[in-house]
C-alpha cells in the first residue's frame, strides 16, 4: 500500500514538471487574429519621419504591454519621439537578447497611393500601407513574441528585451543614438535581432533567406565646380556647369574595385549553389582573383542585378546636381552630391583620393559634405560573426519554417544595428518573405504601394517566436 502510494505521488510529481517547465505552444489561429489587429493599428498611425511623431505608436505599444503585466520604460530626447523598452527577466545564466523594431516610417506622397498610405487596407491577401515591410512587421513580430513569452511563462536563461525605437529613418539622435549613448544599460545585450534581412520568393516560391550580418556605411561627397560667371550668349571654356557635367560623367562610369569579405564571399558562394547554371556561373566568377574572370561577371551583375554589384564594392551614385539661377547667366559655381556607401573595411580618406583621381579636373573640388551629420554623425562600422548561437538558431529556424538556405548578407543600405555592433552586440537582420517581383512593380519598402502578404506576416511571427525561444529558453527545457 505504501509502495503504491509512493509510486502514485512520484508519478504525479513528474507529471507536474513538464506543465511547469515546458513552454506551451501558442494557439496560432488566435495569435494570427491578434497579430493582425496590432499590425493594422500600428500601420494606421502616421509616424512619418520627417517630421517625426512616433508618440501615438509608442503609447499604443506601452498600453498593450502594460495590460499584459509588463513593466515599460520610456526614453525620449523629444516628447513626441519616445523609445519604448520592456524586459522579461530570465534566470541570468546568459546575457540578454534584444529584439527591436522602429516605429517611424519614411514620409509619403499620398496622391501616388492607390490605397491610403496609413489605411492598412486588406486586399487580395495583402495588407497595404507605409511601414508594412519597413518596419512595422518586425515591430509587430517582436511585440507578439513578448506577449507570448509572458503568457506562456517560458523559463528563460537570458532576459529578453523589447525596444521600439524612434528616428531610424533619418533622425537617429532621438532613437538609437540616445539609447546607446545615454541609456545603454537598458538595452545592453549579447545578441540582437532587428530588421535588415528577409526571405526572398520568386513566382510564389521561396528561393533563399538573407540574414544581415554587416552593412555599408553611408557618407556624402560633393563635387564643387568653380569658373568665371558671364553672359550666356558668350560660351566660356571655364563654364562651371560643363566642368561639373564632365566630372559627374566620369564618376558615374567609374567602377570602384571589388573588395570581398567573409560575408559577401559566403553569400555569393551559397547563392551560386541555389541558382540555375547560367546565373550561378556569374556568382562564382565574381569571387575569382583574376580580373579577366571576375570582370565580365561584375559587368553582368551591374547590368542585370545592380544590388549584387553594389555588394561587391564601395559604391558611388550621383544623386543631386545644383547649378545656375537663370537661363542667360553662366554660373560661377555648380555642385553635385554623391551618395557613397563604404564597405566596413574601407578607408574613407583613401577612397576620397581615388574619386579625385577619377574627376581629374583642377576646376572641380572633391570634398566630404558632412552627410549624414543630420542624422547625428557618421555611422560606425562593424560586423557580426556567423559562428554564434544566435546565427545558428536563425539558420535552423529558416530550414524549419521556409525549407531553404540562409545567406549571410552585407546590406547595401544602413540600419541602426551599426550602433549596437559598435557597442559589442552581435546583431542579425531578419524579416518576412517578400517577392522579387514586388520591388520593380512598386510594392516594396519606401515605395508608393508598400505591402506585405498576410500569410507571410503570420509565418514571420511564428519564425520570430521560434528563434527567440530557442535562443533564450532555459537549456534544460525541451520543446
Amino acid at each position: 500500500m505504501r509502495a503504491t502510494t509512493l509510486a502514485l505521488l512520484t508519478a504525479l510529481a513528474f507529471a507536474a514538471v513538464p506543465h511547469a517547465q515546458t513552454p506551451a505552444e501558442p494557439d496560432w489561429k488566435t495569435v494570427e487574429a491578434e497579430t493582425l489587429r496590432h499590425f493594422q493599428s500600428l500601420v494606421q498611425f502616421d509616424t512619418s519621419d520627417p517630421p517625426g511623431n512616433e508618440k501615438p505608436a509608442a503609447d499604443y505599444l506601452k498600453g498593450v504591454l502594460e495590460r499584459e503585466g509588463l513593466a515599460v520604460e520610456i526614453y525620449a530626447l523629444e516628447p513626441n519621439r519616445p523609445n519604448v523598452v520592456a524586459r522579461i527577466k530570465g534566470n541570468g545564466r546568459k546575457r540578454p537578447l534584444l529584439i527591436m523594431g522602429h516605429t517611424d516610417v519614411v514620409n509619403v506622397d499620398a496622391k501616388k497611393w492607390t490605397h491610403p498610405p496609413f489605411g492598412a487596407v486588406r486586399d487580395g491577401g495583402y495588407i497595404y500601407g507605409r511601414g508594412t515591410v519597413d518596419d512595422k512587421d518586425n515591430l509587430t513580430a517582436a511585440l507578439m513574441v513578448m506577449l507570448l513569452l509572458k503568457r506562456t511563462n517560458t523559463p528563460l536563461d537570458r532576459d529578453v528585451i523589447f525596444l521600439a525605437e524612434s528616428g531610424e529613418e533619418g533622425t537617429t539622435r532621438v532613437g538609437i543614438e540616445l539609447m546607446t549613448n545615454k541609456h545603454f544599460p537598458a538595452i545592453d545585450a549579447e545578441y540582437c535581432y532587428a530588421e535588415g534581412g528577409g526571405v526572398s520568393r520568386q513566382a510564389g516560391q521561396v528561393r533563399y533567406a538573407s540574414v544581415q550580418t554587416m552593412e555599408k556605411i553611408p557618407r556624402g561627397i560633393d563635387l564643387i565646380s568653380r569658373g568665371i560667371s558671364g553672359h550666356g550668349s558668350v560660351p566660356l571654356t571655364t563654364n562651371a556647369v560643363a566642368h561639373l557635367a564632365g566630372a559627374v560623367a566620369r564618376v558615374a562610369e567609374w567602377r570602384p574595385p571589388i573588395t570581398l569579405n567573409d560575408t559577401t564571399a559566403a553569400y555569393f558562394k551559397r547563392l551560386a549553389a541555389l541558382s540555375p547554371p547560367d546565373v550561378a556561373r556569374h556568382y562564382r566568377d565574381v569571387l575569382s582573383l583574376d580580373p579577366k574572370i571576375s570582370g565580365p561577371a561584375d559587368t553582368w551583375l551591374l547590368q542585370n542585378e545592380p544590388r549584387h554589384a553594389s555588394m561587391l564594392r564601395t559604391s558611388v551614385s550621383p544623386n543631386i546636381i545644383q547649378g545656375g539661377y537663370r537661363n542667360n547667366v553662366i554660373p560661377s559655381e555648380a555642385r553635385a552630391t554623391l551618395d557613397v556607401r563604404f564597405t566596413p573595411d574601407e578607408d574613407p580618406q583613401r577612397f576620397l583620393e581615388l574619386v579625385k583621381k577619377v574627376v581629374n579636373d583642377p576646376a572641380v573640388e572633391v570634398v566630404f559634405n558632412g552627410w549624414p551629420a543630420a542624422e547625428g554623425g557618421l555611422r560606425p562600422g562593424g560586423s557580426s560573426r556567423i559562428d554564434t548561437d544566435a546565427y545558428k538558431v536563425v539558420e535552423a529556424a529558416v530550414t524549419r519554417h521556409y525549407n531553404t538556405t540562409t545567406l549571410p548578407t552585407m546590406s547595401t543600405g544602413a540600419s541602426d544595428m551599426s550602433f549596437l555592433r559598435a557597442k559589442g552586440i552581435q546583431c542579425y537582420g531578419i524579416g518576412p518573405a517578400t517577392d522579387f517581383e514586388d520591388g520593380p512593380k512598386g510594392f516594396g519598402a519606401h515605395s508608393d504601394q508598400e505591402r506585405i502578404l498576410e500569410a507571410e506576416l503570420h509565418r514571420f511571427v511564428r519564425f520570430h517566436w521560434d528563434i527567440v525561444v530557442n535562443l533564450a529558453r532555459t537549456a534544460s527545457v525541451a520543446r
